[in-house]
């Protein structure tokens, strides 16, 4: 068997499992396989897959693979509605507890870390969203790009830090926290602690030496042009979800946009493309990395028969 790296497992149970990792790094296909030996249904954990008619550029599961094992939480909103954290905690949840009461075992599959830690250890406390706030950050946000993420680093650069400046609806629920409470999100989330697991995940992550990453990225991010990017960007376009949304700020719809408009050619506009992923891949793998639980394998040598037995009734915390 090919040595995954994993600890030595037990007993009673099975958890729900979650195998993250940089984009790129292959578990799409790994889950698949990994899921139909545990005898498992996926379950999104990625924040832009949850968007409808948003397929090659979040590098979705094709319709074949989603038939071939059940798959959750794919699809839940439009490109114009609002998902965040808080509806992913909840949806999951719902999830997770129907796939267990069919007698199956949950496979979180993304590299979405936010979304994992809030289904795992719950929400740290804060006050609820106010509309009229948010249309003004919003329109500070279109007056001058940028204004959000300078200002939350004069008020908490904490979670500036964690931020990238385009990620516009993380942003301004971090300003919305602080102007309404006064404290920093960051704070909140400190005395929060993530600590106490709600729900028990064994976290498997996919590692990658960094330049086969990169060279896979690159590729990826020209095969989704040649699969028909451009074509579905104008589709959005052309069904009325306009590229001001955050979703279609998304790394790939935000640069074919670019070029749509007529600001770049689509040679510039991939170059760009695939900058942003890598940068990306950089930080989900700095997130990850930061979370103790996660169980790293090579991406590169496991196969989904090592991780099923590594994994069965294995503990999680």
């Amino acid at each position: 068997m090919t040595d995954t790296g994993l600890g030595p497992l037990a007993v009673d149970g099975a958890p729900a499992l979650a195998l993250v990792g940089p984009t790129g790094t292959g578990k799409t296909e790994l889950s698949l396989e990994l899921a139909e030996r545990v005898g498992a249904e996926i379950v999104n954990c990625d924040s832009r897959q949850v968007y409808r008619l948003l397929d090659l550029g979040t590098a979705k599961p094709t319709a074949a693979q989603r038939a071939a094992v059940p798959h959750h939480l794919f699809d839940v909103v439009d490109p114009d509605q609002t998902f965040d954290c808080a509806r992913y905690r909840e949806l999951a949840r719902t999830a997770v507890a129907a796939i267990q009461a069919r007698g199956k075992r949950a496979l979180l599959v993304g590299g979405t870390g936010l979304y994992l830690k809030v289904l795992r250890y719950g929400l740290a406390p804060a006050p609820p969203r106010d509309a009229a706030l948010r249309v003004r950050l919003e329109a500070m946000e279109r007056a001058a790009p940028g204004a959000l993420h300078a200002r939350l680093q004069g008020c908490d650069p904490t979670a500036a830090a964690r931020l990238h400046p385009r990620d516009r609806l993380r942003l301004i629920r971090a300003l919305e926290v602080h102007e309404l409470t006064g404290r920093p999100l960051s704070a909140w989330q400190a005395e929060h602690g993530f600590r106490a697991a709600e729900l028990p995940i064994r976290v498997i992550g996919l590692r990658l030496e960094r330049a086969a990453l990169y060279a896979r990225l690159d590729a990826r991010c020209a095969a989704m042009v040649a699969a028909g990017l451009l074509d579905e960007v104008r589709s959005l376009w052309q069904r009325g979800f306009g590229p001001e949304l955050p979703a279609l700020q998304s790394i790939g719809y935000r640069e074919m946009g670019a070029h749509l408009r007529g600001r770049c050619d689509l040679a510039t506009a991939l170059l760009a493309m695939q900058r942003a992923t890598r940068q990306f891949a950089k930080r989900q793998l700095t997130w990850l990395r930061a979370d103790p639980a996660v169980e790293w394998v090579d991406a590169a040598t496991v196969s989904a028969a090592a991780l099923a037995e590594a994994t069965r009734g294995s503990p999680a915390g």
